[in-house]
């Protein structure tokens, strides 16, 4: 607190300017005071526990406001850093402006240049005119001297007002900026020297007026100074925020583009990575592969299946060979079961190739997509701002693409020919193999059927894609052909191998190796596969990855919305302080126009008083100053106004979200702009020149106004577009959008630049009316360009509104697209999640097949029953996929259609975009011909002018007539335009004054038409009356005949020389004139030349809007409905150019005929001038008309040169449509080749049928076969049941004989002989069994050979018998035995029988399943045939079709010729005016050459140039006529080119559709091919099957008959071993099954989680959304909290304010201090020593003291117990027991004895007490002034702050004269030294007092420095009252005085402390 109030009092006291030494002094004092102060606070603390909150709550305030400082020293450093910032930004913005000032200034100087070049030439030809009229006056005395004055011409500039771009070096910059400070310097130098001329003539004014006007004036200037500073300064302040903004909206692009390109980047990467792995893999192979791969996987499967199974075949296959030793015809046999089979691997092998073209086809369809995708990510990637590295890049990546699709092709040949050598390898192996393997792989080929057909569906939803691929197609065409040749090469080589059946065997052998490397290779060739799929797994990663930048670019690019947001609320309050500002200026703007009007008013005295030559010098020179002065800040108010248009155009871009404000700030401009008008409208009233020029300015801010608004709702539409696209799902959309959006800008840019230009136009005019200020017409003339350039506007308004409606159209169109893409999605979805059931089903169906193949063959019913049922529903299933496919299909037609509406929509807005840039151009070229049309009237003007001037000399009589004429016309312009400036004065600029305006203007419209029309009329007439005036012009000629006559006679008098003298000087004047008329002429020719330049850009508009036509009837073809409104538009946009061309020709006409009529006033006033005598003839038209004669030569020489041309084109042409008609013939030729393809492909189809017949008629006689098959099984059967039933028969006899044997024991003779009987009869049973068996069956040999060997068993039993009853029962047993192992033998015999009796039933049910297929084909094949009869109808209808738009065709050809006819008589007609107005012009020529020669005399020369214009004009017919001719016949080629054209495109049409017919018909016919074939075979195949297995079964039943015996040992192994192989392959089946569910699960994993991803895409784009929402949210509510407490803020400052107010206060009182410290220095001084003889007595005094101390130690001082008794009545009662404690413990009594006597009696002690401490202290010397007084503020009953306060109260009143103090009393806190008696008693009591008085020392060591600072008392008053309280005792001299401060009686004291402390 201290040091600030010393800070801020050395402040003020440097401000004041007072002395500084006292003013530290003071504030020494000041601060040693307060700190004293605060010291005994904190004393007093210790007895105060108010005291203490107080201190409390003054620490938190503090730490509060230092938290706040800190809080505000943060924000100041963020200020701080956003200012550094701005201020970059403004450096920059610097530079960009100091370039584009430079280009300005480069447009300037050379505008200057050009005009000074003007000006001196119209100088030089006033001096050659001045130099003229001074002979001719010398020559002829009679005539009067002329005055030419220099007036200045008013020259229209054009200038592109577009910079080249702002990429320019630092240099440049530096240079601008040097440019710009010497431009400033100059105008500050300029405006000095006003300043300086200005105060000349304000002295020489006012000489004997007061000085007190020139102080006015002086004032006025300053003020104004001022309020353009304040103005300038207000705008620079505008613009660095502007170029703040801008700056941070290029960064945030910067950043955009940065990001953009580092994903380029990266994709780029991608590419090159995708580019390595082909090269190194040899394969580019795509996501597509994956189908590929899983195919493969399968192959591999299989043939890993088959593997163990060639083994086995193998071992069997060496078995048959030693059998084929053997056997010669089992060979021939097994040669036709090994035909079959070949038969049955070419079908394997035709299927395998369809597999492959399908697979192929689905490569495609993959790549495709992988395409698709790609655009995909590249039309997201577009969404940014991208240039042309994207297009690029988008060609690097389709070259990469085709690059892949080619490495694809080889690789699929390279697979191809590696399959044909597999399927050889095949068709070797596959001689031998088993049923069981058969039946594996049918069921595989049924399930590979099942994924053909689904594909076949995939591929009839693709079946528009493969339109495109028609190439490729053509490709596997071939591919086809040449598979089919190589397996007819293959039959050949198996036809030769059938002879050698033996080396086919050895060769199978080798097959096997080698398949085995080739399977070693393919699993090669899967681990590849594998590490592919890897690599595109991690592409699709990146893919994801890509797709998570793009959403954080969103994101950011929100957050930039954001901050542009928060950057327009800064610039809203920027403009409420400008508001502000403006109102504060209106103000003094108001003050200054009353005091200028004082300052006129007594200028006005002045003025009256002065003569009125000096009054007019010294106004004229004060209104040029004043002039110059607005003209300069005029066109700073200009350049300001274009930088505020640009600046509020960059606002607007960037913040046209916020529309409300915009409008708030909008009618805020309104306002503001209307008081500024009321203002300038007052000025105006004070001066004219100012009137003028202030309504100039007015009118331009009304149309940068409006300007502004129209830019502001452009670009608001922009911003609004721009975030629906954002908002929008479908990228097609978004790019379409976009696109709209962008061209909308680059309009809005287009229409901007317009304006621009238009603006600058209008500058130009303006500085043409300041250059011509004086000449009213000029002012008239620009006042109607302004009109005219308003009219434009409007016209320009309407447009944007119109396109603004289209905009609109074109949004809700989007919209619908997009409802109904959500629709196709939905549908979509629901079609994959049928396709998914349909997978399950097909799946659940392949299953139950799986079971019925492995069930038993006695199958229930049940089962069948649902297999049926199953089968029925799959069929309804297919027929709902189908209908659901059509479905599809009918969407997909929607969609095409909704494209090409897009599509239309499209090319509709390309076609407003043309008819807009058609506009503009008109709009250009309408502005050039006005100018032109100025320029050419100004000249004509001044043309007339001066030939009036030189008529006016040489004419006396008609001089007076000419004046009048003139002053008429002047006076009537002038009146008009003194109407126009009343009218201007009493306008304001407000909305009924814009309608009076717009009124006006369409009445001057209708004027305008009027007069045209009377112009046409006039023309008309002008036609009729030439002839008339031709023959007066020969009267006329006759009757100047005469008078040449006349002039010869009078050459031979005496004033002929003079006459010479004259004529000479005449001539030179004359050669003057006509070096200047040749500078005119060569003008003339120049425009005549753009105007030639200009007509031919209209003929290459006009070719080029023929072939717009022509690309139209392309597209009309297509897109019949819209033809007739493009045809009609582009046909009135013709016609509208063609009469605008005619309108200009009737202008150059009307501009001739009155160049005629004014030929022929100066020939009627040349005639009348010679009947007065006057010889004078307007040379300077002759002259002209001889040049434009010249003009009109070389205008020939171009038309014959243009005539070549033309003939070089034509041959051109015709060389074009001989190459067309080849061209032509060619494509006949093609399309008769076509049609012979057409017919050849009909009658193979047919063949085809026929043979599809013959083959279903085979399938019946193989059925029929079938049965028969069927019928022989049921046979063998039920000889089977009869063999069977007679085993059982021969079973039981053995057992009774076995009986009889045992109970014949004991009797033994006779049981010999029934043995016998009955082995006999045994004999004879078993003969006949063996007999029946031999016959039937192979399996009774073995039954054979048992019974032999129990016959002999039964003999050697009987034998044994005889031996002895004892060893029967043994062998009886080994026979029961045997017989047991028999029957077992015969069970399972039956057993086998039986398995394979199984397999024959199942064999009979595949054969039922396949007739089923056959079937279900034969329906297919129907169905197709009815799709055939479909699809020709289509055709035939869109044949129909073709013709009917070929007529419509034919019919818009027609009219486009007749709009061509009727182009042609536009053309003629405009060649008809064009001639006339040469022919007009020939006339004007001849005419001023006979005024000529008739001046001259010289008729054979009028009559040569006569013939010479006739033979000219004769010239310019025929080649008119020729160049004519040349033209219909150059059209009639070009049309015939065209309908060549058509027809070539029609025939090209015709080509591509019997081509894309011809693949269709083809690839159906393989289809049906393949179908066919696959099905004969198949059956083949089946007959083949069911052959082999009858010959199998019967050559082992020959067979079993003699293995009978090795099949007993052999069956058992055998058995274990097929059951062991039957489990491999059985696993093997299931692994492979297994893996394909595997596959498949995968598959659908793969799709879910796609569809997961696209869920998951979508979830994180609502998240998003959410996430913006919460944020916008969030960003509002941090904004109203900021406002709170920006608030809080706000009245925190003004409370600071206050304090500060009131601290000044304060220090206006330390002021006062400081006045009476300077008076009492002078008593300090003496002071000072009185301090040093003190100190030394101090010094003394502390000896005494140690001495007395060492001497008095335990002694009690009489003067200290006075003291502490009066203490002890001074304290209030209720703390006088702690003052009796510390006197008991000066006495040395312990706590405990005093405690019993205070408890016991407390009165009699303290009576006691205070009788023994009678007495007074008045004498005491040694009382210490502080450290005794623990009460010291109670001593009255009074506080330590109220004594204060009182203390500060007497302190301010002014007391009785004060002693002097000495500065070295005044000592800092720590010093030592003691200057009282006060402070030396203090110290020897602190001393003396022991324990109980050396605490307070501790706890408050400043106690000796506040003495010794501030020293209360003086040394005299050191007497009876020195124990008193210091602030009661009589007030010291040397304190200071402060001034009284007022309290309230109802505040406390301890408020008023706090106040004070505060301050």
């Amino acid at each position: 607190m201290a040091s600030w109030l010393g800070g801020l009092g050395s402040g003020l006291g440097q401000s004041l300017g007072q002395v500084g030494g006292s003013l530290s002094s003071l504030t020494g004092q000041i601060s040693s005071f307060t700190k004293d102060i605060l010291l005994e606070g904190t004393e007093e603390v210790g007895d105060a526990p108010a005291e203490l909150q107080v201190s409390n709550s003054r620490l938190r305030e503090i730490e509060s406001t230092h938290a706040t400082q800190r809080l505000e020293n943060e924000r100041l450093k963020k200020v701080c850093s956003d200012l550094e910032e701005k201020h970059e930004a403004a450096e920059l913005q610097i530079k960009q402006l100091s370039i584009e000032y430079r280009n300005q200034l480069q447009q300037r100087e050379v505008e200057i240049s050009h005009l000074k070049a003007r000006q001196n030439a119209l100088q030089e030809q006033l001096q050659k005119l001045q130099t003229a009229a001074q002979s001719a006056q010398l020559g002829a005395g009679v005539l009067p001297p002329t005055t030419t004055s220099a007036s200045f011409v008013p020259v229209v500039r054009h200038h592109s007002s577009g910079f080249q771009g702002d990429d320019m070096d630092f240099g440049d910059v530096i240079w601008s900026q040097q440019e710009i400070n010497r431009l400033s310097n100059e105008v500050s130098r300029l405006e000095s020297e006003v300043d300086h001329w200005m105060q000349i003539a304000q002295s020489s004014r006012v000489r004997g007026t007061d000085n007190a006007d020139q102080s006015e004036i002086c004032k006025l200037q300053n003020i104004i100074k001022e309020l353009k500073q304040n103005l300038s300064q207000e705008i620079d302040e505008h613009q660095h925020k502007l170029s703040v903004l801008q700056d941070a909206h290029r960064q945030k692009l910067a950043e955009i583009s940065r990001r953009h390109r580092e994903e380029l980047s990266e994709y780029e990467e991608r590419i090159e990575e995708l580019e390595n792995q082909l090269q190194q893999g040899g394969a580019g192979i795509e996501i597509g592969d994956l189908s590929k791969i899983s195919d493969l996987q399968k192959n591999i499967q299989i043939l890993q299946s088959e593997k163990p199974e060639d083994t086995q075949t193998m071992k069997e296959l060496e078995d048959k060979v030693k059998n084929l030793n053997q056997k010669l015809s089992s060979v021939e046999n097994e040669n036709k079961i090994l035909l079959n089979e070949r038969e049955l691997v070419k079908v394997e092998n035709s299927q395998i190739t369809q597999e492959y073209e399908r697979l192929k086809s689905d490569v495609i369809k993959l790549q495709n997509y992988v395409a698709e995708q790609e655009t995909i990510l590249k039309e997201e990637g577009k969404k940014l701002p991208l240039m042309t590295s994207s297009e690029e890049e988008v060609l690097r990546l389709q070259q990469a693409l085709l690059d892949a699709e080619k490495e694809i092709m080889r690789l699929n040949t390279l697979n191809q020919e590696e399959l044909q050598k597999k399927l050889a390898n095949l068709q070797h192996k596959d001689e031998d193999i088993t049923s069981a393997s058969i039946e594996d792989q049918n069921l595989e080929l049924n399930q590979l059927r099942q994924e053909l057909e689904r594909k076949e569906h995939e591929l009839k939803e693709s079946i528009i894609e493969r339109a495109t691929l028609t190439a490729e197609l053509e490709e596997l065409d071939k591919q086809n052909q040449e598979t089919m040749q190589h397996m007819i090469t293959l039959k050949e080589q198996l036809s030769k191998q059938h002879t050698e059946p033996d080396s086919t065997i050895n060769q199978l052998k080798l097959d096997i190796n080698f398949e085995r490397r080739k399977v070693s290779e393919v699993e090669v060739e899967k681990m590849e596969l594998s590490k592919e799929l890897e690599t595109q797994k991690l592409k699709m990663n990146h893919c994801t990855f890509a797709l998570n930048d793009l959403h954080m670019s969103n994101q950011q690019l929100q957050h930039n919305i954001k901050d542009l947001q928060e950057q327009l609320k800064k610039s809203q309050d920027g403009n409420l302080n400008n508001k502000k500002e403006i109102a504060e200026l209106k103000q003094n703007l108001k003050q200054k126009e009353k005091e200028l009007s004082v300052s006129q008013n007594e200028l006005t005295k002045i003025m009256n008083q002065e003569s009125n030559s000096n009054y007019q010098d010294l106004s004229l020179k004060e209104r040029e100053a004043e002039i110059a002065k607005l003209n300069e800040d005029i066109s700073e108010n200009k350049q300001l106004n274009q930088n505020l248009e640009r600046s509020v155009c960059d606002l607007k871009i960037e913040n046209g979200k916020l529309l409300t404000v915009c409008e708030e700030l909008k009618q805020q401009l309104h306002e503001a702009f209307a008081e500024k008008n009321k203002v300038s409208l007052e000025k105006d009233s004070m001066l004219e020149a100012l009137k003028m020029e202030k309504g100039q300015l007015e009118t331009e801010l009304s149309q940068t106004k409006t300007q502004l608004l129209e830019q502001a709702k452009k670009y608001e539409q922009t911003t609004e577009d721009l975030s629906n696209a954002r908002n929008m799902n479908t990228t097609a959309l978004q790019l379409e959008h976009e696109c709209l959006v962008k061209c909308n800008q680059e309009r809005d840019f287009e229409i901007a630049e317009l304006k621009r230009s238009i603006e600058q136009m209008e500058a130009d005019h303006e500085e043409t009316k300041e250059m011509l200020t004086t000449s009213l017409g000029g002012q008239k003339q620009l006042t109607e360009l302004i009109k005219e350039k308003e009219v434009f506007v409007e016209t320009f308004k309407n447009r944007a509104l119109e396109l603004q409606q289209e905009l609109e159209e074109y949004v809700k169109d989007s919209k619908k697209h997009e409802i109904l893409r959500q629709n196709l999605e939905e549908k979509d979805k629901s079609l994959a999640a049928m396709k998914e059931e349909n997978n399950h089903l097909k799946e659940e169906i392949e299953r139950l097949k799986d079971q019925q193949s492995r069930s038993p063959p006695v199958a229930e019913p049940k089962t069948l029953d649902i297999i049926t049922e199953l089968e029925t529903e799959v069929t309804q299933l297919h027929v709902i996929k189908n209908n659901l496919e059509e479905e599809i299909k009918l969407h997909k037609k929607t969609i095409e259609d909704q494209s090409q509406k897009t599509v239309q929509l499209q090319q509709s807005l390309q076609e407003h975009k043309r008819e807009i840039g058609e506009s503009k151009f008109q709009y250009e070229q309408m502005n050039v011909t006005h100018e032109k049309l100025f320029l050419e009237k100004d000249e004509e003007i001044k043309s007339l002018q001066r030939t009036i001037e030189q008529i006016k000399t040489q004419l006396h009589n008609e001089r007076h007539v000419f004046q009048t004429d003139s002053s008429d016309l002047f006076q009537e312009t002038k009146a008009q335009s003194l109407n126009g400036e009343n009218g201007n004065e009493k306008h304001d600029l407000s909305k009924s004054e814009i309608e009076r305006l717009v009124k006006g203007i369409k009445e001057r419209e209708r004027e305008i038409k009027l007069l045209n029309e009377k112009n046409v009329f006039l023309t008309q007439q002008i036609d009729h009356l030439s002839k008339d005036q031709v023959g007066k012009l020969t009267q006329i000629i006759q009757e100047k005949d005469l008078e040449i006559q006349a002039l010869h006679a009078s050459i031979s008098s005496s004033s002929y020389r003079q006459d010479v003298l004259y004529l000479q000087q005449q001539l030179q004047a004359y050669a003057m004139e006509r070096e200047q008329v040749l500078a005119v002429l060569s003008e003339k020719t120049r425009e005549n030349s753009q105007l030639k330049t200009e007509y031919h850009k209209i003929m290459d508009m006009v070719a080029t809007k023929e072939a717009a036509l022509m690309k139209l009837q392309e597209e009309n073809q297509k897109l019949s409905n819209r033809f007739e409104s493009n045809s009609q538009d582009m046909f009135r946009e013709t016609v509208q150019n063609l009469s605008r061309i005619i309108r200009e020709k009737d202008i150059e006409i009307d501009a001739l005929s009155q160049k005629c009529q004014t030929l022929l006033t100066v020939l009627q006033t040349s005639n009348i001038g010679t009947d007065s005598g006057s010889g004078g003839v307007n040379s300077n038209q002759f002259e002209e008309l001889l040049q434009e004669r010249d003009k009109l030569k070389q205008q020939v020489k171009k038309m014959e040169e243009w005539k070549q041309q033309v003939m070089t084109t034509v041959q051109n042409m015709q060389h074009e449509s001989a190459h067309l008609q080849e061209e032509l013939h060619k494509l006949q030729a093609q399309i008769s080749v076509d049609s012979d393809n057409n017919s050849k492909l009909q009658m193979d189809y047919n063949g085809l049928i026929q043979s599809y017949e013959q083959n279903e008629k085979k399938m019946k006689s193989f059925s029929q076969e079938l049965a028969q098959v069927q019928n022989r099984i049921g046979q063998l059967h039920n000889t089977k049941d009869l063999l069977l039933g007679k085993l059982d028969m021969v079973a039981p006899p053995l057992l009774m004989a076995s009986s009889v044997s045992q109970a014949s024991d004991i009797p033994s003779s006779t049981s010999p002989e029934i043995v016998s009987d009955a082995s006999k009869l045994l004999q004879q049973e078993l003969e006949q069994l063996k007999n029946m068996l031999q016959e039937k069956d192979v399996t009774i040999r073995t039954l054979k050979e048992n019974n032999q060997r129990l016959s002999d068993s039964m003999a050697a039993t009987s034998e044994l018998e005889r031996k002895g009853q004892k060893d029967t029962d043994p062998e009886m047993k080994q026979i029961k035995g045997k017989c047991d192992v028999f029957q077992k033998s015969l069970r399972e015999k039956d057993l086998l029988i039986k398995s394979k009796s199984d397999q024959l039933l199942s064999v009979s049910e595949n054969l039922s399943n396949k007739e089923n297929e056959n079937e279900l084909l034969k329906q297919a094949v129907t169905n197709l045939k009815e799709r055939n009869l479909i699809l020709e109808m289509d055709i035939c209808k869109l044949k129909e079709e073709n013709e009917e738009i070929v007529a419509r065709c034919r019919e818009k050809e027609t009219e486009f010729r007749a709009l061509q006819e009727t182009n042609m008589q536009f053309s003629m007609m405009l060649k008809e005016r064009e001639f006339e107005s040469h022919s007009m012009k020939e006339k004007a020529l001849a005419f001023e050459k006979l005024l000529k020669e008739k001046e001259q005399g010289k008729m054979g020369e009028l009559n040569h140039l006569l013939n010479e214009v006739k033979s000219m004009q004769e010239k310019a017919v025929s080649f008119q006529q020729e160049r004519d001719q040349v033209m219909l016949a150059l059209k009639q080629k070009q049309m015939e080119s065209s309908a060549l054209q058509n027809e070539v495109q029609h025939l090209r049409d015709k080509e591509q559709r019997l081509n894309q017919e011809l693949e269709r018909l083809r690839n159906h016919l393989l289809e049906m091919e393949d179908s066919y074939t696959q099905e004969a075979l198949a059956a083949e195949d089946r007959e083949t099957k069911l052959r082999k297995k009858v010959m199998v079964l019967e050559e082992k039943l020959v067979s079993s008959s003699t293995a009978v015996e090795h099949a007993s040992h052999q069956a058992s192994l055998q058995v274990e071993s097929l059951q062991e192989q039957l489990n491999l392959v059985s696993r093997q089946r299931d692994e492979t099954l297994l893996q394909l569910t595997m596959s498949q699960d995968q598959v659908k994993q793969y799709a879910l989680s796609l569809a997961n991803l696209q869920m998951v895409l979508e979830q994180f784009q609502q998240e998003e959304k959410a996430m913006y929402s919460a944020e916008l949210e969030k960003h509002q509510k941090q904004t109203a909290e900021w406002k709170k407490k920006a608030e809080k803020l706000e009245e925190r400052v003004e409370s600071l304010q206050e304090s500060l107010e009131e601290a000044n206060a304060a220090l206006d009182a330390a002021s006062r201090l400081t006045e009476q410290l300077d008076l009492k220095e002078e008593q300090i001084e003496d002071l000072r020593k009185q301090g040093e003889l003190k100190q030394e007595m101090l010094e003394d005094a502390q000896n005494k003291l140690m001495n007395l101390i060492n001497s008095t130690e335990g002694k009690v001082d009489k003067v200290l117990m006075r003291n502490l008794f009066i203490g002890h009545f001074h304290t209030p009662k209720n703390k006088r027991h702690e003052v009796l404690r510390l006197m008991g413990s000066i006495l040395g009594i312990k706590k405990e004895e005093l405690d019993q006597l205070l408890s016991e009696d407390q009165k009699g002690v303290t009576r006691w007490v205070t009788g023994w401490l009678g007495g007074g202290g008045a004498g005491s010397k040694s009382v210490p002034s502080t450290p005794i007084r623990p009460t010291n503020q109670s001593v009255f009953s009074s506080s330590f702050s109220e004594l204060f306060v009182k203390f500060l109260e007497t302190e301010s009143r002014p007391n009785l004269p004060l002693p002097t103090l000495s500065v070295h009393d005044m000592k800092p806190l720590g010093a030592t030294g003691i200057c009282n008696p006060n402070s030396t008693r203090s110290s020897s009591l602190t001393e003396t007092t022991g324990s109980g008085t050396s605490r307070r020392p501790d706890v408050n060591p400043f106690l000796a420095p506040r003495s010794a600072a501030v020293p209360l008392i003086t040394p005299t008053s050191l007497g009876a009252g020195g124990s008193g309280h210091l602030l009661m005792k009589p007030i010291s001299d040397a304190l200071p005085t402060f001034t009284p401060l007022p309290v309230l009686p109802d505040a406390s004291a301890g408020a008023v402390l706090k106040d004070l402390l505060k301050q």
